[in-house]
């Protein structure tokens, strides 16, 4: 008689095999989505009251500086405190944010700086979940099965908050009012702490050695990041990008829309939705092919020339074209943060989940609400089709300066990823961003503090190059 035959579950599936996992993955693509559709309905909430790109860059300015100043002290809290008690929490303040904003602009109280402000509480909910996300993942699955969690995170993000959110916020406003999209926003969120609720989570025993301090921690995260060339240069690199190419995406894209081709919430709802199609096929276009060995150049050049796209934005009257150029932005944006995510969990030590993961997240973006303030005063000044062509053409430079400035060329040669990684270095880390980011973020680990590893280089670009 012969033995039963094992059904194996292809690899992206395996994690659904356990309960906290489906859980956990519910209520991150319910509150993916629902934040999709705040993004919209925020946008035009902005314009039903009156305001134009600068007001939009207000409001915006607020949701990023929320997120930036909060995400060190996230990344923190997820080391310390029970996480999903965290992500609890935040879907509670989102809730009632959300839920506020939906009261107001319903019964017409709404204004200006109480949006702004609201905002920025949202941004400082999502500094807390993602760092408490990627520590919780490493608790409820084996080590094998966490790259292809984060491959499912990767796909759930543009699907449910670039595509599938925006999609239905767009025709809630257009048929309704931006207080419609709001309320049904709202329910979602509620929907989303449901099965957070239902989790059933070990605790997670304390190190033998005992907590350290807060200045601590930080100051040995940040000393990884100034030793490590390959890092500290992707962080630099990601910091311009961010304040380039981030205000135009976030403010100026809707009023391309509306004044060059003519469309209205719908539209640009369809070109949103573009960008998280590219993003869907970002994701898969970087699991199906295997990781160069030239991947830190790969991954720089899909974010610099990969931004060229942008410049279509600000030269096109046609609707489909932008589109297309969203399309485009997301595969290559997409593409470049899986390499990264990868490069962090095989390249960084991982006994510092969460401090680095806020640390590279909080460098990457320190200039989000920089850029999301110029952006509306650029544009009005320089005219949409110049801002978006710049948008477009200085992360190709930037790209090349970075590449040829700290020599990634030799590093990525003398540490290839296409072998297995050495003991001891990290295996965790969802290596994910924040709604509307680009480059480098929510992912990766640092070093113990007890001597320089091998992975570590100086910052300095002349001796960035491995010993």
């Amino acid at each position: 008689m012969s033995a039963p035959v094992r059904r194996v579950l292809p690899r992206p599936l395996r994690p659904f095999r356990h309960r906290d996992y489906r859980l956990l993955v519910a209520s991150m693509a319910l509150s993916l989505f629902a934040s999709g559709m705040w993004t919209v309905a925020l946008v035009y909430q902005v314009i039903a009251l009156g305001g134009g790109p600068s007001e939009l860059s207000l409001v915006m300015t607020g949701l990023s500086t929320g997120l930036l100043v909060s995400v060190l002290v996230g990344g923190l809290a997820a080391d310390r405190l029970p996480r999903r008690a965290l992500l609890i929490g935040v879907e509670a303040l989102r809730i009632v944010s959300v839920g506020l904003v939906t009261a107001l602009s319903l019964t017409g109280a709404l204004q200006l700086w109480q949006l702004a402000g609201i905002a920025f509480l949202v941004g400082a909910a999502e500094a807390f979940f993602f760092p408490a996300y990627s520590a919780l993942l490493p608790t409820m699955l084996p080590a094998e099965e966490l790259l292809a969690a984060n491959g499912v995170e990767g796909m759930l993000r543009p699907v449910a908050l670039q595509a599938l959110g925006p999609a239905l916020a767009g025709v809630l406003v257009g048929a309704l009012a931006p207080g419609g999209a709001l309320a049904v926003a709202t329910a979602v969120y509620g929907l989303a702490l449901l099965p957070l609720l239902l989790m059933r989570v070990a605790p997670v025993v304390a190190a033998a050695g005992g907590r350290t301090s807060v200045l601590f921690d930080l100051r040995e995260a940040v000393g990884y990041g100034l030793r490590t060339g390959w890092f500290f240069a992707t962080l630099a690199f990601a910091t311009l990008l961010v304040l380039v190419v981030i205000g135009p995406i976030e403010v100026l894209v809707p009023f391309a829309v509306r004044d060059q081709a003519g469309a209205g919430p719908e539209g640009y709802a369809v070109v949103l939705a573009g960008y998280g199609i590219g993003g869907v096929a970002g994701s898969l276009c970087a699991s199906a092919f295997r990781l160069p060995r030239r991947y830190l150049t790969l991954m720089i050049l899909l974010w610099g020339p990969g931004s060229l796209p942008l410049a279509v934005m600000g030269l096109t009257d046609q609707l489909w074209l932008m589109v297309l150029a969203a399309v485009a932005v997301g595969v290559a944006h997409s593409w470049a943060q899986v390499v990264w995510g990868t490069l962090l969990q095989r390249r960084v030590p991982a006994h510092m989940l969460g401090r680095v993961s806020s640390l590279d997240f909080f460098v990457s973006l320190a200039l989000m609400p920089v850029s999301m303030a110029l952006a509306g005063p650029v544009g009005d000044a320089l005219g949409l089709p110049l801002t978006f062509v710049l948008a477009g053409t200085i992360p190709v430079f930037l790209a090349i300066a970075v590449i040829l400035g700290w020599r990634l060329y030799r590093d990525e040669i003398a540490h290839p990823l296409d072998v297995p990684a050495p003991a001891g270095l990290g295996t965790t880390g969802s290596g994910t961003t924040g709604p509307g980011t680009t480059g480098p973020g929510m992912s990766g680990a640092g070093m113990s503090g007890t001597g320089r590893t091998s992975e570590e280089t100086p910052a300095d670009p002349a001796a960035a190059e491995p010993g």
